[in-house]
């Protein structure tokens, strides 16, 4: 068998796999919750998805990228902007997700309960 990182689906793949903080594995390495994905009727490489907590933390490293800076150093606007993204994303289905995006944005719980409560309200009208 090729070695997964010789072969194209793994090059088609690799960038959604980092992107969502998951990490390739040799099939045979697979265990129940990974997810193997096969090539022409052979498996090719594993999947192994992080952990839903572990995934939060890498979409608020990653919307600092995007914007260039921290995201407690953001504007009010932005940062509304920001709590409406990561609603959209299932943020906070997370446990203690409220927490760690107050924490991540530099503002209290109350306030990002405020930003989703105004664009909840928003929505409505």
């Amino acid at each position: 068998m090729t070695e997964p990182g010789d072969h194209p689906l793994v090059t088609a793949v690799k960038p959604l796999v980092d992107a969502m903080g998951a990490e390739i594995l040799r099939p045979e390495e697979a265990a129940a919750d990974d997810v193997v994905l096969a090539w022409e009727g052979e498996d090719v490489l594993a999947v192994r998805l992080p952990q839903l907590a572990d995934s939060l933390e890498r979409i608020l490293a990653a919307m600092e990228r995007h914007h260039g800076m921290p995201l407690s150093a953001l504007d009010r606007k932005v940062k509304q902007s920001v709590v409406r993204t990561l609603e959209a994303r299932g943020a906070f289905s997370v446990r203690h997700g409220v927490e760690t995006v107050a924490s991540a944005l530099g503002v209290s719980r109350f306030t990002v309960y405020n930003y989703l409560n105004r664009e909840n309200a928003a929505k409505g009208e």
